[in-house]
């Protein structure tokens, strides 16, 4: 049952980053291509998850790939605010 959740948690954020893939395709705007690499990474990290036997979330290389995708969530957001000189 855990893999079939992680599952459906991969292919909801791999298609999460397909589509703010197809927003920077669009616009070229960083924000969407960061996006799209955080969801990307974070499917990576369930796909992970599901195909290691006796993987915990709580290890902390989990938890690193999933810090790496906020931060990258992070940084886009505050590259777009700030002032451009």
């Amino acid at each position: 049952m855990d893999q079939l959740l992680m599952g459906a948690i991969a292919a909801g954020s791999l298609f999460a980053g397909l589509f703010f893939f197809r927003f920077w395709y669009q616009t070229r705007d960083r924000l969407f291509l960061y996006f799209a690499g955080s969801f990307w990474l974070e499917a990576a990290n369930r796909v992970a998850l599901a195909l290691i036997n006796h993987a915990d979330e709580q290890e902390p290389l989990f938890y690193l790939v999933r810090l790496l995708a906020y931060a990258l969530i992070v940084a886009a957001i505050w590259q777009k605010n700030r002032g451009r000189r």
